[in-house]
């Protein structure tokens, strides 16, 4: 990582007024959806839902995956993270996107309560587990939170190279959730359509509020 230029293109960003009124409702925004997703997930482990019939998942024997899973997965967050930091509207946008995707998944999991699937072999994600209660979710199903963020990811990049690795990311993760009964099957295959409309609806937003500054100014 080079320091210099990292600091280079946050002390030129920061002058603008603008990103920096954007950069601090979306800090606020970001952590508050965080803690009440947090205490959402929480209270959803409580609640008595109701088990789909899956018969893609009938087909597959259960399998333990959840050293690769979680390599995936944070390798492709880490990777993301320090390539984002050095374009600070890019990582704003991407943490707008993910708060709306957080939101979504909350109105779905509070309308569409499941049980864990049959033979599921328990996720213990480390990351939610440190900032959560420390118990491991099997009911945080509708729609798979992994899968969408590697999608996200997916969708924040331009360049092909990183385009083809977070996507790549996405399908082997999404499998392998398949694999240990982590998910349902509509789970892991609806997730990218939330996503994208995550993504389209932030980024529509973005350029109507930028025409109407222009227009103002």
């Amino acid at each position: 990582m080079n320091k210099n230029k990292l600091v280079a293109v946050w002390k030129n960003t920061l002058k603008e007024k603008i990103f920096i009124k954007e950069l601090i409702i979306t800090i606020i925004f970001f952590v508050l959806i965080s803690g009440i997703f947090t205490s959402f997930l929480t209270y959803n482990e409580t609640r008595t839902g109701f088990t789909l019939h899956d018969p893609i998942l009938q087909l597959l024997f259960p399998v333990e995956l959840t050293v690769i899973i979680f390599i995936l997965i944070y390798a492709s967050v880490f990777t993301a993270l320090i390539i984002l930091l050095y374009n600070p509207s890019r990582l704003l946008f991407t943490l707008q996107v993910y708060s709306l995707v957080l939101i979504i998944r909350m109105l779905l999991m509070y309308l569409m309560p499941l049980n864990p699937p049959e033979g599921l072999l328990p996720l213990q994600d480390p990351f939610v587990e440190l900032f959560g209660t420390g118990e491991t979710l099997s009911r945080d199903l509708f729609f798979s939170g992994h899968v969408a963020t590697l999608f996200m990811l997916f969708l924040v990049f331009d360049k092909k190279i990183y385009k083809s690795f977070f996507l790549a990311s996405t399908i082997l993760v999404g499998t392998a959730l398949l694999f240990q009964h982590v998910h349902y099957t509509i789970d892991v295959i609806t997730a990218p359509f939330f996503v994208y409309a995550s993504y389209k609806i932030v980024f529509n937003f973005k350029q109507k509020l930028k025409l109407a500054c222009c227009k103002q100014s």
